[in-house]
């Protein structure tokens, strides 16, 4: 791709050794090297340090990391992300809505020589660009208005997820020093994403390109800039031009739970003869695709196959409730139906807290099912131990902490405390 070129070009005598920096996850030296701390001009001075090290000018080492400064509502936003605060039925209605899809079509309509070249070219269906663009940004409205700077130090400060935050900021760093960016153009969201399609700097140094030819790529004015990046970007990293993110199914009464675990991919002939239909009641088609069965609220809820492109969505935003808003919308945007379920089902699915979801992962803990630390999140660990439970327990086995979950882990831990009380009375 010759734009893709001419950006490479124009970053030449930075890149030769900064794009170690992109990949330095994998060495062991910048994998220990974290610069957080709680006192922030200390973290500074490590990331001064840092960056000195990478072979930055005086120019980021002095005056760059000298103007940031700590934004306290950043940590907060983190710890608040509506991936783990939102039910599956809240988050989606909340983001693929009536707007999404009107002004979603109109985009298609007048972007429509872009598109059709973009699928040329990079093998992008049109309906996946628009969706991201108005999950991200609501079709550019909302590109965020926070420093990415200021942003990014304090994530990289923070525990939590220093090292990532801190590749980051030092990309950021790289694409600075080349004139890629201008620090005074440096807005987005309070995790450092930037532009039409809030790409992270790494994402930008990696996949941009310039798609008007103008000889500078800006990913926050230029949307045929920001779209063609998109293109590219789901290009390189895997996605499938012939084959569909997923669908939604429908399960068959006393559908076999035990046959089936969660975050793991089988044959889809696999889930025809399990009785997984088509949501219209027709059977799964019969090409050779692998899926995985994934229940966002549980058996009470909607259910879906996903294919390899969910995991190619997921590359862009690691959260399953993103991904499959992603899915829905590019569905609606080219007039197929929405999700099935939330059309038709009243909301049977008991939402439950992040405190509740700690105080079960520990127990869970306790008795042996492994969740790792206790965070509050419903992740791949957390299915499986649950599913594991609820095996043990005679229970449906969605791997959803649902209601029966919760009281049969009460009652399981109640009665061990019994146990271990008659005992330590008999030893005595």
């Amino acid at each position: 791709m010759k734009s893709s070129h001419t950006f490479i070009k124009q970053i030449g005598r930075f890149f030769h050794f900064r794009k170690l920096i992109i990949v330095a996850a994998l060495s062991p030296i910048f994998a220990n090297a974290t610069i957080a701390d709680e006192n922030f001009d200390q973290c500074k001075i490590n990331l001064a340090e840092r960056a000195e090290n990478a072979g930055f000018s005086s120019y980021i080492t002095n005056t760059v990391i000298d103007n940031i400064s700590p934004i306290k509502r950043v940590i907060s936003l983190d710890k608040k992300q509506p991936e783990f605060t939102q039910t599956f039925e809240q988050y989606i209605k909340a983001r693929v809505t009536s707007y999404h899809v009107r002004v979603g079509r109109e985009k298609l309509k007048q972007n429509k020589k872009l598109f059709d070249k973009l699928e040329k070219e990079y093998g992008i269906p049109r309906q996946y660009l628009v969706s991201f663009w108005g999950l991200e940004t609501v079709f550019g409205k909302h590109k965020g208005k926070m420093s990415v700077l200021n942003s990014l130090a304090t994530l990289a400060c923070d525990q939590r997820r220093s090292e990532f935050f801190t590749l980051e900021i030092l990309n950021l760093f790289t694409l600075i020093e080349s004139e890629q960016v201008s620090v005074d153009q440096l807005q987005g969201s309070w995790a450092g994403a930037m532009g039409h399609m809030q790409f992270m700097p790494t994402a930008f140094l990696k996949y941009a390109v310039d798609g008007d030819n103008d000889g500078k790529v800006d990913i926050w004015q230029s949307e045929v800039d920001a779209l063609t990046t998109a293109a590219n970007y789901l290009n390189q990293i895997g996605w499938q031009s012939k084959e569909r993110w997923g669908r939604e199914v429908k399960l068959p009464e006393n559908f076999a739970f035990d046959k089936v675990s969660f975050d793991k991919y089988y044959p889809l002939s696999y889930f025809q003869q399990l009785g997984v239909q088509q949501t219209n009641k027709q059977a799964l088609p019969s090409y050779d695709v692998r899926a995985e069965l994934y229940l966002p609220s549980g058996h009470k809820g909607p259910a879906f196959l996903l294919y390899p492109n969910f995991n190619v969505i997921m590359t862009w935003n690691l959260s399953k409730s993103y991904a499959l808003s992603v899915g829905a919308l590019a569905n609606e945007l080219v007039g197929a139906k929405g999700i099935d379920f939330l059309t038709k089902e009243k909301n049977k699915v008991q939402p439950y807290s992040v405190v509740e979801m700690k105080n079960l992962q520990s127990l869970l803990n306790s008795l042996g099912f492994e969740t790792g630390e206790p965070d509050g999140i419903w992740g791949p660990k957390s299915r499986h131990a649950i599913r594991s439970f609820q095996l043990q327990h005679q229970l449906i086995a969605d791997g959803y902490p649902n209601t029966e979950v919760f009281n049969t882990i009460k009652m399981v831990v109640s009665n061990a405390k019994l146990i271990t009380q008659d005992n330590n009375q008999e030893r005595s």
